[in-house]
């Protein structure tokens, strides 16, 4: 009798398991098996605030994607009342905003690596991307790889007594 190996698609379909639970087993696996070589796995939730990139919240206004990237929010709406306090971070589209204590900082929010989101860890004064491990600061310049590329800075300016933050490109 002759012996066939299967690769692991090929055994779960033969379970009669769906394409989404394949996926779901694939992303599990690869979310197990830590490809990252950094043993700090304790980076924030990905999302403080309450916006985690929906641009639809009242409090912003203008322009949030595209090469004319012009744009304010309301840091007294509710959606990103959490930005007001040094250490916390919120996403508005493909950006991600910090707040690192006096300063505010907007970034992609894409991992140059392979599109991943990352986020911030504020005990290290940077952001990291979850699935491979890269980090960078907060200029947007590479820190640790595999990502080679650094990630888009925007201009931040804070308005109306600090309760207004403007992110432009």
């Amino acid at each position: 009798m002759e012996k066939t190996q299967l690769n692991r698609g090929q055994f779960l379909r033969q379970l009669g398991l769906s394409t989404g639970a394949l996926m779901a087993f694939y992303c599990m696996g690869t979310g197990l098996s830590a490809c990252s070589s950094s043993g700090d796995d304790t980076d924030p939730t990905p999302n403080p605030g309450g916006s985690n990139g929906n641009t639809n919240s009242a409090a912003i206004k203008g322009t949030t994607s595209g090469a004319n990237i012009d744009f304010t929010i309301d840091l007294t709406h509710a959606d990103f009342s959490k930005l007001k306090t040094a250490g916390q971070f919120d996403y508005v589209a493909n950006i991600i905003i910090v707040n690192t204590g006096g300063t505010y900082v907007a970034l992609s929010k894409v991992c140059t690596h392979q599109g991943s989101t990352i986020s911030y860890r504020s005990a290290n004064n940077d952001l990291r991307c979850p699935n491979h491990g890269s980090e960078f600061n907060l200029d947007g310049s590479v820190k640790v790889s595999p990502a080679t590329e650094a990630l888009a800075v925007y201009k931040t300016e804070i308005q109306n007594s600090g309760n207004t933050l403007r992110v432009s490109a």
